[in-house]
């Protein structure tokens, strides 16, 4: 079975305040193509005009680092196929989430999902205020014990009020991609799966949106 935990991306919609939010619209309309073809047939041609943190979105080395790893550069066993564990975090004390709730965890290899249950407020105002988001002591710790890859289904994986980005700087600096503003991960929380999400490969570009989705395994 297939579960997709990523969020649809629709004109008009703010992922990230001071963002802005992507254009969708016709480049060649259905009506207008009509001119082109044989009566009864017709196509439509899309035009998207968005920053790319947009919706749920993978962050390459290269979106913190100038002579890291890009999109295009991502090597897939980081991105798809890859054995995923979440990790509840909804009940953490407070915002920050601390490297305990890995305790008892194997991580190694893994991409690790911090389910915080967040993503309910996707679409709304307190989404943009007092999200949860990992310390930078957790970072150090998924980066030591070998995780593949690190998604959260907040805001940020930091806390956007620390303008150096520990976690950011830590996870990407050991070039372990990061998936932002996932959903929906109580779907996977007591199943075996593999995770995948998979970006466009665009040269000298450091985040992109992804179609997140983990398939059970045996399903």
């Amino acid at each position: 079975m297939l579960v997709d935990v990523s969020h649809v991306v629709e004109h008009g919609m703010i992922t990230y305040k001071g963002l802005p939010a992507p254009l969708i619209c016709d480049f060649l309309s259905r009506e207008q193509s009509r001119a082109h073809y044989t009566p009864g047939t017709e196509f439509q041609i899309g035009k998207i005009e968005m920053v790319a943190n947009t919706g749920t979105y993978v962050d390459a080395p290269f979106h913190r680092y100038a002579r890291a790893k890009d999109l295009s550069e991502l090597p897939l066993e980081r991105l798809a196929n890859v054995e995923g564990m979440v990790i509840q975090a909804e009940a953490s004390r407070g915002r920050a989430i601390g490297p305990d709730v890995f305790d008892g965890h194997d991580l190694r290899g893994k991409a690790i999902l911090i389910r915080t249950g967040w993503d309910r407020n996707w679409r709304s105002e307190k989404y943009f205020e007092g999200h949860p988001f990992l310390t930078r002591d957790s970072a150090v710790y998924l980066r030591n014990s070998g995780a593949a890859l690190v998604g959260i289904d907040s805001l940020n994986i930091d806390d956007i009020d620390d303008l150096t980005r520990p976690v950011h700087s830590i996870l990407l600096g050991a070039e372990i991609p990061i998936v932002e503003h996932l959903r929906g991960l109580e779907a996977l929380t007591s199943a075996d799966f593999r995770f995948f999400a998979v970006p466009v490969k665009v040269k000298n570009m450091g985040t992109f949106p992804v179609r997140a989705f983990g398939v059970l395994d045996g399903a």
